[in-house]
């Protein structure tokens, strides 16, 4: 019987077990690479004091976090809507000391008030790895194939990378395309849109060529150095092409230097991840500072609950039987094996009910 009560709140739902097999296998298969390249797992708090968490990254909104009062030190809690936050403030204070560059891999829930449009979700799985100490093009080449190769593991497809500048406008605005103070956030929201027509009216028709030094990376990337006559860009244009080597063929690359979404904190490179047969955005990353400590660092995000539906096609997972009386050391040893077991507890339990695919008898498993 369903009650009132047990309905879930809108943007949360409950993961039954084989979109939760899935979910383990996913967070397994990527933390086994982030692991494999020697970064080392952390696992930070899921509640944080509020000012800790929207002050160690510029443009981590207080507001996204549900907050309240704790009633013992009666300073205001935030539950966390981003790890990254949180492996700054590792960084910065339990592991100061720590060789520098330092890497740390995280997985965990988040959660935030309210979801956009575009993901109705308000509970998240999010995994990824930082680097923290360096924010170079060969930092970042690390970052991004790391990416890649965590999606390859968890059975992602035809995986594409889209780079993005993050500061392009404030990088051209301070030499190169000269604005005013107050035309920045105009521009910037009007290159966002790629609304030709508003960029003009905000007096930012030297960027127009932006909107459309975007698509295949090659391509893209010659229009963007033909932009750059004064050179302002040089040696992020180098940076990216550095980048683009490092990943080869192991992804389709792209770049829209304009694009600003899902940026909030990062500095000069930015990336977001695709595969085909997943809608929106499966992961993003690139280089940012951390605030406080001003250390730089480059890391990535994969958005793991978006991988359910595409990467689930592993049928019904092999079970054996265990009927009453088995023998209990041959069913320890087949477990040992890699076996999954359901053991009958009466005589009444149906294997094919129970979802086992084999049996135990005599001769050992047999295929139901």
């Amino acid at each position: 019987m369903t009650l009132s009560d047990d309905l879930l709140p809108e943007g949360l739902e409950d993961r039954l077990p084989r979109e939760a097999a899935v979910l383990t296998r996913v967070m397994r298969e990527a933390l086994g690479v982030l692991d494999s390249h020697g970064y080392d797992r952390v696992r930070p708090p899921l509640v944080e004091f509020e000012k800790s968490l929207a002050g160690r990254m510029e443009g981590v909104r207080a507001r996204r976090m549900f907050r309240f009062v704790d009633p013992h030190s009666l300073r205001t809690l935030a539950l966390r809507s981003d790890i990254t936050p949180q492996i700054g403030r590792i960084a910065a204070t339990s592991m100061a000391a720590a060789p520098r560059p330092l890497r740390l891999a995280y997985a965990g829930d988040t959660a935030v008030i309210r979801a956009d449009q575009l993901d109705p979700s308000r509970q998240r799985l999010q995994l990824g790895g930082e680097l923290i100490g360096s924010d170079s093009a060969a930092a970042a080449g690390e970052i991004a194939l790391v990416a890649i190769e965590a999606l390859e593991a968890v059975g992602a497809q035809k995986i594409q990378i889209d780079f993005t500048l993050p500061d392009l406008v404030d990088t051209l605005a301070a030499s190169a395309l000269p604005l005013e103070a107050g035309q920045v956030d105009a521009v910037r929201r009007e290159l966002d849109t790629k609304d030709a027509g508003g960029l003009k009216a905000v007096g930012g028709d030297a960027y127009l060529p932006l909107l459309y030094a975007a698509g295949p990376f090659g391509e893209a990337i010659e229009k963007l150095a033909a932009i750059d006559a004064g050179g302002a860009l040089a040696s992020r244009i180098e940076g990216l092409r550095a980048i683009a080597g490092r990943i080869g063929n192991r992804a389709r690359i792209t770049l829209d230097p304009s694009e600003r979404h899902g940026f909030e904190y990062q500095s000069w490179f930015g990336f977001t991840l695709y595969a085909e047969g997943i809608r929106g955005a499966l992961g993003r990353g690139g280089t940012y500072a951390i605030s406080g400590s001003d250390e730089v660092a480059t890391g990535f995000t994969l958005y793991c609950d978006r991988l359910v539906d595409a990467v689930a096609g592993d049928g019904q997972p092999d079970t054996l039987f265990l009927p009453l009386g088995h023998d209990t050391e041959t069913a320890a040893k087949l477990r040992a094996e890699g076996w999954r077991t359901v053991a009958a507890l009466t005589d009444s339990d149906n294997a094919v009910a129970l979802g086992c695919t084999h049996a135990l008898d005599t001769g050992g498993p047999s295929k139901l």
